[in-house]
């Protein structure tokens, strides 16, 4: 275990590491007319990255530094949908499955299905696996619908069973009407996760060896339409999505509470969803769910943003 939160560590400070990404590369393209993106995984110390389709569960491949994305998994009626996605330090890619209740950690070297797991059955009220965050022990999936939190073991020897974590009735975070947990992470040590939900802007830290969890005081402001979230170290940068804005939060050392700060954006977002950072800047993606149903037209291509990081 202690080799492995070592080489999870790593991957972390990797991640925060400059990296050299050419300036003319601020946009990428994913092939296909009905993609509507959602999540994206940065591989650190590594030039690639992950993009998932929700409209037919294609996982494409990006280079850092190269315009165009390939297709990498293409779809499968198992994986209808790809929402949330992280990859580990061993190139294992671990996919929420949204409303199919489903999900999947795949070899991006291989292409292989490593594991698919079906999240146990759920009354009228459905399922959607969101986002998913990776620390040593497991990796830990949000439930926008049901108030559970699921966790995947990781282990020495690779993927371990899936496991409804934590059930959040009776605790302060109380699952409301529309769509609740959205974007997580886990700091560094593994001591915490951070998660957002989408419909009251509140976010939450849920101390993992105890189970505890606590909302986190931001004075009283809120990231409304909070979707994807990143941590980097005592900052926290949250994606609202239909505004189009990405908001950073200083955290204090305990991540109890925190300041809102300055929200920026950039002129080629477009319904942003979710971020990954390489270096000093974020790949953002462009979902264009306000773009999305009968008589809408998207704007082709669908694309990925490389926004440099404010100083």
């Amino acid at each position: 275990m202690k080799i492995l939160s070592a080489l999870l560590l790593a991957g972390t400070l990797a991640a925060c590491a400059p990296e050299t990404v050419p300036a003319e590369v601020t946009s990428y393209t994913l092939p296909g007319s009905a993609v509507y993106p959602e999540g994206v995984a940065y591989r650190a110390g590594s030039q690639n990255f992950y993009v998932g389709s929700t409209t037919d569960g294609t996982i494409f491949k990006g280079t850092l530094g190269k315009k165009d994305t390939e297709v990498l998994l293409p779809p499968v009626a198992e994986r209808p949908t790809a929402i949330g996605m992280k990859v580990d330090e061993a190139g294992r890619l671990y996919v929420a499955g949204g409303g199919s209740g489903k999900i999947f950690v795949y070899d991006t070297g291989s292409k292989a299905l490593i594991k698919a797991f079906d999240t146990p059955a759920v009354p009228a009220g459905g399922t959607f696996i969101n986002d998913v965050a990776l620390t040593a022990e497991g990796a830990y999936f949000t439930d926008s619908s049901r108030p559970v939190l699921f966790r995947v073991a990781r282990t020495a020897s690779g993927v371990g069973e899936l496991t409804p974590w934590l059930d959040f009735t009776g605790t302060a975070l109380k699952y409301q009407a529309g769509f609740n947990l959205n974007g997580i992470a886990a700091t560094a040590d593994g001591k915490y996760l951070i998660v957002v939900q989408s419909n009251t802007g509140k976010l939450f830290r849920i101390t993992v060896a105890d189970k505890t969890v606590a909302e986190i005081n931001l004075g009283g402001g809120t990231v409304m339409s909070g979707d994807g979230i990143l941590l980097n170290g005592q900052t926290l940068y949250v994606v609202r999505n239909s505004a189009a804005l990405i908001v950073p939060v200083t955290l204090l050392a305990d991540y109890g509470s925190g300041t809102l700060g300055t929200a920026f954006s950039d002129a080629s977002l477009r319904y942003p969803t979710t971020i990954a950072q390489n270096g000093s800047r974020l790949l953002v993606v462009n979902s264009q769910f306000d773009k999305r149903g009968p008589g809408l037209t998207p704007e082709l291509p669908f694309t990925v943003s490389s926004v440099a990081l404010p100083k």
